[in-house]
């Protein structure tokens, strides 16, 4: 009788645990463990889904590319079940995401919130079809990008000319060429070595990358754009899980993931972010960094020599089928609208 009990103890035992993990969803991303995107937003957003599934859900965190491979294969990584959700830069595949592209031309961009909020809008309007291979959680976008450069102080547009700096787009590739300096095109955690090897001059990156890439070590030479902290442009940031990794899951586990996702998450991620901006700016300066703000009306020639850049854009979406000028206009007045809220 003794035995039985212990028999029925121990495959309760099990299945309770068996049910306690229903289900695993490994987070692949490619910072690091200390970047403030991990920190500030990957994980509360594993511990509210752990907590609200009653432990049925386990989030495993992967950062650094720690399941292999490179940046730019991580949309795929996700839309394949290699892994269950990653978190990319949509820019880092060129051409693949035409549409979401937008925010990435020159002077379309704000604040990590502002830009956040306006991409909400946006995702519903246009970029459905874009995203149809995966099950999308979260897009949202950092600060606007400014010049970081080792040692070479960017105070006009001529300042550029013979320098090669980092891209993180096809579409900024266009506007640094437009702007005169060489773009070389590569995801932002190859930076801080290709600068401190003399592969790049410089970057255009946001502020809050710094700490987690040590880039204050290597750049002492910035230049922000209209107005303190302001910025040349911007990239889309996807959180994105496999697709029928998400259909798998039971109603209830659905409606865990559907409430920290979308528009809420992202507002945690723009708020965290333009936090982490402010941060890292003010250790920068702390660190004898030195700052060129060109102001707002010095921005006429930036933006004369960046409009071909955008002019190319509407056409080669216009001709692919897309109404360009109206996704421009759109992407303007979204943002206008976010940037009065």
């Amino acid at each position: 009788m003794k035995k039985i009990l212990l028999a029925t103890v121990a495959t309760l035992t099990l299945t309770a645990a068996a049910s306690a993990q229903e289900v695993t969803l490994r987070v692949h991303h490619f910072l690091s463990a200390d970047a403030p995107i991990h920190v500030g937003v990957l994980q509360p957003w594993e511990k509210l889904v752990e907590e609200q599934s009653g432990g049925r859900i386990d989030v495993q965190l992967f950062p650094s590319m720690q399941l292999g491979g490179k940046p730019p294969q991580l949309f795929d990584q996700a839309r394949d079940g290699i892994v269950d959700v990653s978190w990319t830069l949509l820019g880092y595949t060129p051409g693949r995401f035409p549409i979401s592209e937008v925010f990435e031309l020159p002077f379309l961009s704000g604040t990590a919130t502002e830009t956040t909020a306006a991409l909400q809008e946006f995702q519903v309007k246009y970029l459905a079809d874009e995203l149809g291979e995966v099950h999308p959680l979260m897009l949202h976008a950092p600060a606007s990008y400014k010049f970081h450069m080792r040692d070479k102080p960017v105070a006009a547009m001529a300042d550029l000319k013979g320098l090669k700096v980092r891209a993180p787009s096809r579409t900024m590739t266009d506007g640094l060429a437009a702007l005169g300096a060489t773009a070389v095109g590569m995801p932002v955690p190859e930076v801080t070595q290709s600068i401190t090897t003399g592969v790049i001059d410089g970057a255009v990156i946001p502020w809050e990358v710094f700490g987690s890439l040590r880039l204050e070590e290597v750049t002492k030479e910035h230049t922000e754009f209209g107005r303190e902290n302001g910025g040349l442009s911007t990239s889309v940031m996807a959180l994105v899980m496999n697709k029928a990794k998400y259909d798998s899951l039971p109603d209830d586990l659905k409606k865990v993931i559907d409430d920290n996702s979308g528009a809420t998450l992202a507002a945690l991620a723009g708020q965290v972010l333009d936090e982490a901006e402010t941060a890292e700016r003010q250790k920068a300066i702390d660190a004898g960094a030195n700052i060129t703000v060109i102001s707002e009306d010095q921005l006429g020639e930036w933006k004369d020599a960046s409009q071909p850049v955008i002019d190319n854009w509407i056409k080669a979406m216009t001709d692919s089928g897309h109404d360009g000028q109206a996704i421009v206009d759109d992407a303007r007045a979204m943002l206008t609208k976010a940037q009065g809220e």
